[in-house]
């Protein structure tokens, strides 16, 4: 059954072993998101940045992020955001989002585009994590999760 397996089981369908990498192939989201194409540009305890591709399923008519996939990608990467916040030898627990919102301020152009996240507080089994989109000098979005640990 699915809900018994380990989520470290899980994990390793998807990791990387390439440093500049977040996430291989094997996430279902991920893939829909191209992240294993996604590079790192900064990770630090409790930060990370990377630069993303703009896929197109994820374009307005415009060619733009479409509004309702901005709380996919936030959804997505601040799950790396917060394990990155752990030690390496702390066993990753699932997360469960409870509150997320995405504040809009211009359009999320392609080919590409970054976002840059760190944890702004952790206490006991929750934290909230802030997520910025930018493109060049531009803060496209601003967003904030709420992630809470879930006991297996």
């Amino acid at each position: 059954m699915l809900k018994d397996v380990p989520l470290e089981e899980w994990a390793k369908a998807w990791s990387t072993e390439d440093p500049e990498r977040l996430v291989g192939r094997g996430h279902p989201v991920g893939d829909f998101l191209a992240a294993d194409r996604w590079v790192v540009l900064e990770r630090e305890p409790g930060r990370l940045r990377v630069r993303c591709a703009l896929v197109e399923a994820v374009r307005n008519p415009k060619g733009e992020l479409f509004g309702g996939f901005t709380p996919t990608y936030v959804d997505f990467f601040a799950l790396f955001v917060f394990h990155q916040s752990r030690a390496a030898d702390e066993p990753r627990q699932w997360l469960a989002t409870t509150h997320l919102r995405v504040d809009y301020f211009a359009p999320v152009q392609g080919p590409e585009f970054e976002m840059a996240g760190h944890v702004v507080h952790k206490r006991d089994r929750s934290a909230h994590v802030e997520i910025r989109f930018e493109a060049g000098e531009s803060l496209c979005a601003l967003a904030h999760a709420t992630l809470l640990e879930r006991k297996s």
